[in-house]
């Protein structure tokens, strides 16, 4: 792929360090090991293990600025059109921090403070009621933060509400959830900005009739209308707009379910750890900014080492569920090939993310990690004071989060050629002083910032998602199809051949 005159840049630094060892560039800077690294509020971050020199350092800073970086996270901040092709904002950030300085910014925060109001009325009022159980439905962003968040903060659950999530239009995943729930001491609540999502409203569908009416059911949307008609009480929707995104919804009334399961204090939290990271990464110059560095170390990765896959590598079983969420927000923001004026763009982008939770990853993926044929950069993420008492499995679980970021980046040089390992593998390396709401929001509003960061790098939209369109609107066209045994409008060969086997052996 043709690259610009600025990734060629990154490409003649990679060429010089071609065979340069991560612990040779670490032994060779007495200060490496502190001075790449930075702390914002909770959250620690270590970037020494990247086959990155001084000046390699300097070529990305010079990236950012020719980007113009700093402008365009101020833009963002500030509701400029930063979405080009659906003509919108992305303010995201404005549910959790006034830090916007336009009327539009101002006027976001504004609603997404009596947004939040009128989720602790509700929060109160169903706290005050019978219902014991939450079925939070929704799919993509309308589930993956929520269910990231209400798993993640377990010790911090309130005791008042069990919350569930039903996200898959399979209907086993219905049936197999509602087996085990009293439909008179259940709550459902419908997630979905258009309120046209079908695998939301198939589910919903599902729960309207099992609770008997819409007299429990809840809705988080855009379309009030469309959640009326299907028998949400108007007192009962919370609004969301179209200047939020939903991967980067969970800040919002979207988090309804969140602050059932630990409280609207701890809600209140987790937007405050995010407006720390907003405040830091709005006012840190490139040289200090953790999004910044975060996103040109991945850049640096994709780019220059021509690196195409990234592991996610949480060291803590409540981050069980982040790879999964890091993978909606990285690749369908970056997954990308167009600039937003509809140019090719001109290098790669967003790479394969993937990962699971340690010590369990390391007797499974962890072996093509170390010795397989490819080099796949990882976040590393540990939390340094647990919420147990079991001493010794947490200095375990410490030991073995340090020693195989080392591993990967050292390698062995054993003589049976089977058991040498190469090393010279990248990473970045994590800490959260304690996984608290504040901490877990610092941490997911570090990845969305430097998600926004890398889109400006590669010169491309990261806030629209027209790949996840196409298929919904074939499925819809193809639903006659399965739905009623006819052929008409099914055009494609393989897709005749497929739908005559499903109906021999429906």
């Amino acid at each position: 792929m043709r690259s610009t005159p600025r990734m060629d840049v990154l490409g003649a630094h990679a060429a010089r360090l071609v065979d340069r060892r991560i612990p040779e560039l670490v032994a060779e800077d007495p200060v490496r090991a502190a001075g790449r690294a930075l702390r914002v509020g909770p959250l620690y971050a270590n970037f020494a293990r990247h086959r990155l020199d001084a000046d390699a350092w300097q070529a990305l800073f010079g990236l950012a600025g020719d980007a113009g970086v700093p402008a365009a996270i101020r833009a963002l901040f500030d509701g400029a059109e930063v979405n080009a092709s659906e003509r919108r904002p992305a303010l995201h950030t404005a549910l959790r921090s006034s830090l916007g300085a336009s009327a539009v910014a101002r006027d976001a925060h504004r609603l997404a403070g009596e947004a939040r109001a009128q989720m602790d009325g509700l929060v109160a009022a169903l706290a005050a009621s019978d219902v014991t159980d939450i079925v939070n439905v929704g799919i993509g962003g309308s589930d993956l933060g929520p269910r990231l968040a209400v798993d993640a903060l377990r010790d911090f659950h309130s005791g008042r509400f069990r919350v569930h999530f039903l996200a898959n239009v399979d209907g086993s995943a219905a049936q197999h959830l509602l087996r085990g729930l009293d439909p008179a001491r259940t709550a459902a609540i419908l997630v979905s900005k258009s309120f046209g999502t079908q695998e939301t409203l198939l589910n919903g569908a599902i729960l309207r009739d099992w609770l008997g009416g819409g007299e429990r059911l809840y809705a988080v949307s855009a379309n009030v209308p469309g959640a009326k008609a299907f028998g949400v009480d108007t007192g009962r929707i919370l609004p969301m707009w179209d200047w939020v995104g939903g991967r980067f919804s969970l800040w919002s009334a979207v988090g309804f379910a969140i602050a059932l399961a630990v409280g609207m204090a701890r809600f209140d939290e987790l937007l405050a750890g995010a407006a720390e990271m907003d405040a830091h990464v709005l006012g840190a110059p490139v040289e200090c900014n953790l999004a910044v560095w975060h996103a040109l170390v991945a850049v640096w990765n994709r780019n220059g080492l021509g690196l195409d896959s990234h592991a996610i590598l949480p060291y803590d079983e409540r981050l069980a569920l982040l790879p999964a969420y890091l993978q909606q927000l990285v690749m369908e923001s970056l997954g990308k090939s167009v600039t937003p004026r509809g140019e090719p763009v001109d290098c790669a982008t967003a790479p394969v993310l993937w990962g699971g939770v340690g010590t369990s990853s390391q007797h499974s993926f962890f072996q093509a990690l170390h010795q397989g044929s490819d080099t796949v950069p990882a976040d590393f993420i540990g939390v340094v004071r647990p919420a147990h008492g079991y001493t010794d499995n947490h200095h375990a679980l410490l030991a073995n989060l340090l020693a195989q970021a080392e591993a990967l980046a050292n390698g062995y040089a054993a003589a049976d050629p089977q058991r040498r390992h190469p090393g010279n593998r990248p990473s970045t390396f994590l800490l959260l002083d304690a996984l608290t709401p504040q901490a877990l929001g610092a941490l997911l509003a570090l990845y969305e910032h430097s998600v926004y960061v890398q889109s400006v790098l590669w010169d491309i939209n990261a806030f629209d998602q027209w790949g996840v369109e196409l298929g919904k609107k074939i499925a819809g066209d193809l639903l006659p199809a399965v739905r009623d045994g006819s052929d008409a409008g099914v055009i494609d060969p393989v897709t005749r051949t497929l739908l005559a086997e499903i109906r021999a052996r429906g």
